[in-house]
């Protein structure tokens, strides 16, 4: 299975991208979503969160106070250290799992830490989703409510701008609109088709 990483800072826009991509039948793993699923109530996973961070990470209904336990992380990077060492290696081994029961050209793998969890070597090529600093910030408040001063810490936590450009096979410029985000998206689905095809990847 060809798999193509897909990264970019908070408020890039890697949702949005993973959308284009599931309309072409192109399935996409999520490690989001993989890591909401294993902090669900009664989850081993949300059971050492309680026991690492204690009770006050737990609601009333026992599910994750999610906005109490990300103001711990990124006030505190030993904090945010434990929590990964929790989450992370559960998260990539369910997307393997996820991964290998797929039967397609090629797969869309979104990672928003992939290069700070150092795994860019899980994917085959790297799709960097881009777009301001500034505009970041103001997509993540208009969704989240969050304020500059905390949006700023949690984009100082992850790599530079300028380091995921570096290092990405491929770009996306998501500074303009969803017509040209398409566009992009659909001459990138090409390409991947064309390279899968050339590993021997069964065609769509």
């Amino acid at each position: 299975m060809f798999k193509v990483g897909l990264t970019g800072g908070i408020g890039c826009g890697k949702t949005t991208v993973s959308k284009f991509f599931t309309k072409m039948n192109i399935p996409v793993v999520d490690a989001d979503d993989i890591a909401h699923h294993l902090v669900e109530p009664g989850k081993p996973a949300l059971v050492e969160i309680g026991n690492t961070f204690g009770d006050s990470v737990f609601n009333p209904d026992s599910s994750l106070n999610r906005h109490y336990l990300r103001d711990i992380v990124f006030s505190d990077p030993t904090q945010k250290q434990k929590l990964e060492a929790i989450l992370h290696p559960l998260v990539f081994s369910a997307m393997q799992e996820k991964i290998d029961l797929l039967d397609t050209s090629y797969c869309i793998v979104s990672i928003p830490l992939l290069f700070e969890t150092r795994m860019t070597h899980f994917v085959d090529r790297i799709l960097v989703i881009d777009c301001p600093v500034e505009s970041q910030i103001e997509r993540v408040k208009c969704r989240d409510n969050l304020a500059d001063t905390r949006i700023r810490s949690i984009i100082d936590s992850q790599v530079s701008r300028e380091f995921r450009i570096a290092h990405a096979d491929d770009v996306i410029d998501n500074s303009g609109c969803g017509g040209e985000l398409a566009e992009q998206v659909k001459k990138l689905h090409n390409l991947y088709l064309s390279i899968s095809a050339s590993l021997g990847q069964p065609r769509l």
